[in-house]
């Protein structure tokens, strides 16, 4: 989670309305792949290390800072269900999302597709980065 943190961290500031992601996936101790929220705030960090990881990310273990989205604006899939459809076996998350719109969903979208999470790992070290974030406002 640390090295999550890192790489969200170094994003802060970039990702224009989203929160600064980071997101590492390990398989038998070994990073397979990582990735932070694009400048701009897309691509989501879940979808760039699971597009780097591809077939490896089955039965990983994924390391994210926040919680994973649980839908999407745009119509495509949200980043729980990318996860739980790459086969990654476990999710730890540092925070949840502090969006009345999105706080739990993805962790229920997990919870639906039988993947176990893990919330609060290194919460507080992961706190600053979100200590700033404004959800947007829907109307």
């Amino acid at each position: 989670m640390a090295r999550a943190i890192a790489l969200a961290q170094a994003r802060v500031g970039l990702t224009a309305e989203n929160p600064a992601v980071g997101c590492v996936l390990v398989v038998d101790g070994e990073v397979i792949a990582e990735a932070a929220t694009a400048p701009g705030g897309r691509p989501h960090a879940e979808e760039q290390a699971l597009e780097a990881a591809g077939e490896r990310a089955r039965g990983a273990r994924a390391y994210v800072t926040l919680e994973p989205c649980g839908e999407r604006s745009g119509g495509t899939r949200s980043c729980a269900e990318r996860l739980a459809a790459a086969g990654v076996a476990e999710v730890f998350v540092a925070a949840r999302d502090a969006s009345p719109f999105a706080s739990g969903r993805g962790l229920a979208r997990l919870a639906e597709a039988g993947v176990p999470v893990t919330l609060g790992l290194l919460e507080t070290e992961a706190a600053a980065l979100y200590a700033g974030y404004v959800p947007p406002r829907r109307t």
